[in-house]
């Protein structure tokens, strides 16, 4: 029995999904005659209460699109120095756009109101990049699966608000933030000029995600796509993953923060272990006590059939997700308890 909790990017379809797909009605998306794409795109959109949608192959090329779509080059974007568009999208910030990056030193990965209004260069001094657009990402990646509270998000708004800033959520993982904190979607909806959710993480589908916002921004989003290589064709098949996700595995994530607080509470109990971050959703950070080595936990892990992942500095992170099973979970409570 493997067990892969490194990410939950690893999920497989099920083999209801796989039906799903297989008997969607597709079309030329491309030229837009995809129902299936056309029925998700407006299912997510309304969702969150939003105008529009768009499908992707991936979070990053949504996310990137958001960036282009909200900045000109040789401006500058606020996000938290842990923030996935800065990390994990090869540079695109720079590449696609030509934009900087302002990193802001938050809480696991959240920042808030008096920081970004801190960090908004004076668009006044031409010899600093004009401050364009603000870039939170709900649940952190780095962060350990950190929330928001709509609220501090409300107030990092009326400061966009008040400076002519846009305001772009990367909602990779926002289904777990709304399982987590019973919060309504379209609250978000109504903060966030642009919104990106994913649909192969948590939910499970194997491709796919939708980038929010309104008819005209969505409108000037699809030339940025395809500049990006990302218009599809009969892309129904995979956007029928998506919607067969959205009906049935977003309440179930519930079970992967169970699991995650679980494993918490055994490493809690460990002496190796010098620190766990908070634990609200499915990913759960440590890091080893002196003297011990991950990578060296990590092999002895992957002789049990385990696998996480080190994100350096003697750091690690565990992800539950959907192929994590309850036999699995209890395996890996008995596994760690006798470490």
């Amino acid at each position: 029995m493997e067990i892969n909790l490194i990410s939950d990017t690893i999920t497989k379809p099920t083999y209801e999904m796989l039906q799903y797909m297989f008997n969607a009605q597709v079309g030329d998306d491309v030229y837009k005659q995809d129902p299936t794409v056309i029925e998700l795109e407006s299912r997510v959109a309304e969702f969150f209460g939003m105008e529009a949608g768009l499908f992707f192959p991936s979070g990053t090329m949504a996310n990137q699109t958001a960036i282009k779509l909200h900045t000109q080059p040789g401006e500058q974007l606020i996000a938290d120095k842990y923030a996935h568009v800065y990390h994990y999208e090869g540079g695109g910030v720079s590449f696609n756009s030509g934009v900087s990056c302002c990193l802001l030193d938050g809480d696991r990965g959240m920042i808030n109101a008096a920081q970004v209004a801190a960090a908004i260069n004076d668009p006044e001094f031409y010899h600093s990049p004009l401050t364009s657009l603000v870039c939170v990402e709900n649940t952190t990646n780095k962060g350990g699966g950190a929330c928001y509270e709509l609220e501090d998000l409300r107030e990092i708004k009326k400061v966009c608000d008040a400076n002519n800033l846009k305001f772009h959520l990367d909602g990779a993982r926002i289904w777990n933030a709304l399982v987590a904190k019973r919060q309504n979607p379209k609250e978000f909806g109504a903060i966030f000029d642009t919104i990106s959710v994913c649909l192969s993480k948590g939910l499970g589908a194997p491709i796919g995600s939708v980038l929010l916002g309104t008819k005209a921004d969505i409108y000037r989003a699809l030339r940025i796509r395809k500049i990006f290589g990302g218009g599809m064709r009969q892309v129904g098949y995979l956007a029928a993953a998506g919607l067969y996700a959205l009906a049935h595995n977003i309440e179930r994530l519930a079970e992967d923060h169970r699991r995650a607080k679980e494993i918490a509470a055994v490493l809690s109990t460990k002496p190796w272990v010098a620190a766990i971050e908070p634990v609200e959703t499915n990913i759960l950070i440590f890091s080893l006590a002196e003297g011990y080595n991950d990578q060296l936990l990590i092999e002895k892990l992957k002789q049990k059939n385990i696998s996480i992942s080190s994100m350096g500095h003697n750091k690690l992170r565990i992800v539950t997700h959907l192929d994590y099973r309850e036999v699995m979970h209890t395996y890996v409570l008995e596994t760690l308890s006798k470490f």
